[in-house]
């Protein structure tokens, strides 16, 4: 009996396990056939939607590369720079809001939370107009201020709510002590609190990575100088309405734009997961 059971519980494990590899075969099917469109010809790519390669084109990548001007190298450092000024004004102006909201008393705080929480609410489309008069005005319109700016503001409420959650499940025990010899709220913030918020620290920088590098809306909307494109708004360079689109280079520098992406999820998937499971059940 019990040898029917575990022969029972092992085809039963066998069937979800083939179930979930025939799941993400299809999920990931659009990425390897855009992976092997990269390598075809162009007269190729939309005969088949297979994936077994009739014909070898590594041309793709060097046509791609240099198929815009400047090269696609630059596209590539625009995202980085705009990137990394994201990352950095969301880990200290969120963690700091996070830590008032957190810790600090003062008048009003629950409806300046609400009010915040309801701004996730808020499509970007609402804002876009207001937002580009006010940064056309300045002066700031092709330039990385308009999507930087805000982001050390602390204008991402998710990244704020997801650090509060995680700052009031650390024990005020350790904040009590440390005021006891002497430390103010800046020192426990930045020698207590800030140590402990690795894994949500980790959560925010890899969503910013992830959403930025793949913004393409706000991006087109500032940047109109083909020097200052970002990696979305160059790719959309390559889809011309008046010659024919050369998409085995669109396709190929697809493949280069998603590789930084791939490899920010592969180091910090570790932390990625640690951090949204100890946020969620604090």
């Amino acid at each position: 009996m019990k040898t029917e059971r575990s022969s029972s519980g092992r085809l039963t494990v066998l069937a979800k396990h083939i179930g979930l590899v025939l799941i993400g075969f299809v999920m990931l099917y659009p990425v390897l056939w855009m992976v092997v469109s990269s390598l075809r010809p162009g007269d190729e790519i939309f005969r088949s939607p297979g994936l077994i390669l009739d014909s070898l084109k590594t041309e793709n990548y060097t046509e791609g590369w240099y198929a815009l001007s400047p090269s696609f190298g630059t596209y590539l450092l625009n995202s980085a720079v705009l990137v990394l000024g994201c990352i950095v004004g969301n880990l200290v102006s969120c963690s700091m809001a996070a830590y008032a909201f957190a810790r600090l008393h003062f008048s009003g705080k629950r409806w300046w939370f609400g009010i915040m929480l309801g701004t996730i609410m808020l499509p970007v489309h609402v804002i876009i107009v207001p937002q580009y008069v006010l940064f056309s005005q300045i002066g700031w319109v092709n330039t990385f201020l308009p999507l930087i700016v805000p982001k050390i503001l602390a204008t991402d409420a998710f990244f704020v709510f997801l650090m509060v959650q995680f700052i009031r499940g650390l024990p005020r025990e350790l904040d009590e002590a440390a005021r006891i010899d002497g430390c103010g709220h800046p020192r426990i913030f930045a020698q207590i609190v800030l140590p402990l918020m690795t894994p949500a620290l980790a959560t925010t920088t890899i969503f910013t990575f992830i959403w930025t590098w793949n913004d393409f809306f706000t991006q087109l909307i500032y940047l109109t100088d083909p020097d200052m494109y970002t990696v979305p708004v160059a790719l959309r360079s390559f889809v011309d309405s008046t010659v024919a689109t050369s998409w085995g280079s669109q396709f190929a520098m697809s493949v280069v734009s998603i590789v930084p992406i791939f490899l920010a999820f592969l180091i910090g998937q570790r932390y990625l997961v640690k951090g949204i499971a100890t946020t969620g059940g604090k």
